[in-house]
């Protein structure tokens, strides 16, 4: 195994540009605390999406195993082996092609993974015992007996994991390893180029945890956590160490630091170690601070592992998922980001929200919402959908948004969609909610005379912070003065995530807006605004029974 200081010889021969310095200070904002229960509830699916993306082509077969551990598993012998997070088998087939003797139990919390694993060529089931399992939450005696395991592999796993349920997986492992059985370890260390690059990204969820551009995450160990950590869960270190390796792309004329853990770790130190428990302490100490003696691998070239080592810097989002929409007559194609990639990124505004769908059908429905009226949407994100149904009514339409990424794609997306005699009837304008400078340039605009006849928010109301700078806006912006049959409106339809209704409407009252009418996904609509727009031929109602949406009317 290289060592930093093997390699600052190196570094000094490369000409290359150094990308990411360890040194770097920068860091992101974390991931908002929805997002963060988000991923960790959806952890399967996010993982299920990237073997259903990669399948069985993403990672290579670990064949630096025999040269690392080799003397570990004994080779002639009869051995069983636990992979703990198999994904689509690099490590178990690897190993059961180079130990004849060996049979392995192999868990992954994705049911495609273990699809895979068990549609390799070489798979055969009285040799591999493949199963799906969440080691940090169901019980591995389920599936493989107490104390039967000689040696558990856990090769780029524990990272995928929360750090505070890392505890709950040693612990669970241990119930299967017998004494004197050991852990061998390998996974992203601390420094590594990767987590400097979501430290530039805002994508952080807690300290040394991130999440990738497709939802599933990863954690940068130190020594020092990885060391406390299987010492709590009842290990003994026997070996760890830093890998450092410089990664050169000539074709991008780039050079990137790549550091791993890599370490083993047993239930127990027998006398074949020449220790006893007398000698335990020292041992661990003197294996805490000393450098592994492992080599490095002549070929190991694992990677982040959810970006290729080009994609690693292409800073921006993939424009690759083009959804096509209809809206009761219409027909949109609207491109963003696809959706295995979209929770990562700062905007919300670069997909298509159910809210905006069922609003765009309304109006659709409902020409009289909008029809011979000056409009104006906040935050309408790049879809717009609900502007672009407008459009085909209103006398004026403003769609605004505060990120400058989600209007390029809305310009575009409303360029793709929408006649060029409409498209003179509408305006993309950048609004930052509360902004003075932004307000007073909706106010400067042709269509404006006076303020908005209505304006309309799909999924704006989804940050507490930004409650109050929204209804400030609108209140700003919306027509003081009714010119019509129906007086100026500020119209909302969200799904309740972290703001409650009722916070919405007590802000909304203080700035002096009245909610006049209100509907609720599983509500039949009763009289009032909201039920006139509903007829007995609006299926798209039942559409979205079973999605939490809301709809508030609110007059000043």
């Amino acid at each position: 195994m290289a060592t930093d200081n093997t390699l600052s010889s190196q570094a000094t021969d490369v000409k290359k540009i150094q990308i990411y310095p360890l040194s770097s200070s920068s860091s992101g904002r974390q991931v908002s605390p929805f997002w963060r229960d988000k991923y960790e509830r959806d952890a399967k699916k996010y993982w299920d999406l990237f073997y259903k993306r990669h399948k069985n082509k993403f990672f290579k077969d670990r064949h630096y195993l025999d040269k690392e551990w080799g003397g570990y598993f004994e080779e002639g012998k009869e051995l069983v082996v636990f992979e703990a997070g198999c994904g689509a088998g690099n490590t178990i087939y690897p190993i059961i092609s180079t130990y004849e003797g060996v049979t392995v139990h192999a868990c992954d919390f994705s049911p495609r993974a273990i699809d895979l694993v068990k549609a390799h060529d070489n798979f055969r089931d009285d040799k591999i015992n493949a199963f799906v399992c969440d080691l940090s939450a169901q019980d591995l005696n389920d599936f493989i007996p107490s104390s039967s395991v000689k040696i558990v592999t856990m090769v780029f796993v524990l990272s995928a994991v929360a750090p505070e349920k890392m505890l709950s997986v040693l612990h669970n492992i241990r119930k299967v390893l017998m004494p004197n059985g050991h852990v061998l370890f390998r996974d992203y260390a601390l420094g590594d180029l990767a987590q400097e690059r979501f430290a530039f990204k805002d994508q952080q969820i807690s300290e040394n945890f991130y999440v990738r551009g497709d939802g599933t995450r990863a954690y940068y160990f130190s020594e020092e956590f990885l060391t406390n950590l299987f010492k709590e869960g009842g290990f003994f270190v026997k070996d760890i160490g830093i890998c450092n390796k410089l990664v050169e792309n000539r074709s991008m004329d780039l050079v990137m630091n790549r550091r791993w853990i890599q370490a083993v770790f047993s239930l127990h130190l027998n006398n074949e170690d020449g220790l006893d428990g007398k000698h335990e302490k020292e041992h661990d100490e003197l294996s805490i601070e000393a450098i592994s003696s492992l080599s490095e691998p002549a070929n190991d070239s694992e990677v982040d592992l959810s970006d290729s080592i080009f994609e690693m810097f292409d800073s921006e989002p993939p424009y690759d998922e083009v959804l096509e929409t209809k809206v009761r007559g219409y027909s949109f194609r609207i491109k963003g980001v696809s959706r295995e990639y979209q929770h990562t990124y700062k905007s919300t505004g670069l997909m298509l929200w159910e809210s905006a769908c069922l609003m765009s059908n309304v109006i659709a429905e409902n020409p009289s919402i909008v029809a011979g009226k000056r409009i104006l949407e906040l935050g309408c994100g790049s879809a717009g959908i609900c502007s672009m149904v407008s459009v085909q009514f209103a006398e004026s339409i403003v769609s605004t948004d505060g990120d400058t990424e989600a209007l390029k794609l809305l310009q575009f997306n409303i360029a793709t969609n929408i006649d060029m005699h409409l498209i003179k009837k509408m305006m993309i304008k950048r609004l930052i909610w509360g902004k003075k400078e932004d307000i007073d340039a909706i106010k400067g605009l042709f269509c404006y005379e006076g303020g908005f006849d209505v304006i309309l928010g799909t999924d704006v109301t989804y940050n507490p912070e930004a409650i109050y700078p929204l209804f400030t806006t609108a209140k700003e912006l919306l027509l003081k003065q009714c010119t019509g049959k129906t007086k100026p409106a500020l119209i909302l339809c969200y799904i309740e995530r972290r703001v409650c209704e009722d916070s919405i409407v007590s802000v909304a009252f203080q700035l002096g807006f009245r909610l006049m009418d209100r509907w609720v996904s599983g509500m039949i609509p009763n009289d009032g605004i909201i039920c006139s727009w509903s007829s007995s031929g609006s299926s798209y109602w039942n559409d979205f029974q079973n999605t939490p949406l809301i709809i508030l009317y609110f007059e000043l």
